[in-house]
């Protein structure tokens, strides 16, 4: 063999050592998952522990918790990629978009935040066509800016109303008090009932703990996307729904406050809800769609 060819054989041997071995996608994220420890149930975690699921997906305690199930308690537990980090949201709405449209903020309502609060709705301006997403996201940050004077608020401001928010007709009562289901969060979540609903759809104890809504921004988030998302209100369809069926904003409006604005009853604060949705569809570069009135 001549000296040339022995050099051209001998550098191939080094590229093919030196080259990494590939392994289909899905193989790979399997092996970086399988260094995990299996999540076992009634165990206790602290915040940071990452605990390989029964489905073979990994998750990041966010909080302190006794082994409750990641895919139900999405308050205790994040979905994580296992290549070192959560997995991307994909929201159609940036933090600087984000900033821009509340620039007067409270700290309380960080980006992050509610962005880790959407790993328990999915579906969330996550439905559709980029326009709809779009359309969606701009239309609850329009009606929580309403809510909260531009993100600035946390709680309800007039006091005199926190204690006509118990429903004693309801068979578990108000075990945080009778002035302990005042306005709180993002939608301003309001009710015992409202709040062991919450609570219950979300795997959080808010019925005897309400002052998590506003003491913890995530759980805030999830509370107004678990209003968003499932509940109907005075109206006949929820937010979500209104938004990626295209039935147009003012049925947003109608599910959130509608007994109180709707139907000419209060048009100033329907006007405000409008004004502030077209204003985030102009922020997102984006068209409002038909109905924006109810």
């Amino acid at each position: 063999m001549s000296r040339r060819r022995i050099s051209a054989f001998v550098a191939a041997l080094m590229l093919a050592s030196a080259a990494p071995v590939l392994l289909p996608a899905s193989s790979a994220s399997a092996a970086a998952c399988s260094s995990y420890p299996s999540w076992v149930a009634g165990k206790s975690y602290v915040t940071g522990n990452i605990v390989r699921y029964t489905d073979g997906k990994a998750y990041i305690a966010e909080h302190d918790n006794p082994g409750y199930d990641p895919t139900i308690s999405t308050w205790y537990w994040e979905p994580y990629a296992c290549d070192g980090g959560t997995n991307p949201s994909g929201f159609v709405v940036s933090e600087a978009q984000f900033n821009q449209m509340f620039p007067s903020r409270n700290s309380f309502y960080t980006y992050s935040g509610l962005k880790a609060a959407m790993s328990a709705y999915p579906a969330f301006a996550n439905t559709g066509s980029d326009t709809v997403k779009k359309q969606e996201a701009a239309a609850f940050l329009a009606n929580v800016s309403h809510e909260t004077g531009g993100l600035v608020h946390i709680v309800e401001q007039n006091t005199a109303n926190y204690p006509h928010y118990c429903d004693w007709g309801q068979p578990y009562g108000c075990p945080a008090g009778q002035a302990a289901y005042y306005g709180r969060g993002p939608i301003q979540l309001s009710w015992n009932f409202n709040y062991k609903a919450a609570g219950d759809a979300l795997g959080i104890d808010l019925l005897n703990n309400p002052w998590l809504v506003q003491n913890d921004a995530a759980v805030a988030w999830k509370t107004g996307l678990w209003y968003w998302n499932t509940q109907n209100g005075p109206g006949t369809m929820t937010g979500h729904n209104a938004m990626v069926n295209q039935a147009g904003f003012g049925q947003t409006i109608r599910s959130i406050n509608g007994s109180l604005e709707c139907d000419g009853k209060n048009p100033a604060q329907v006007q405000s809800r409008v004004n502030n949705y077209q204003r985030f569809t102009q922020i997102l570069g984006t068209t409002t769609g038909n109905n924006l009135y109810c």
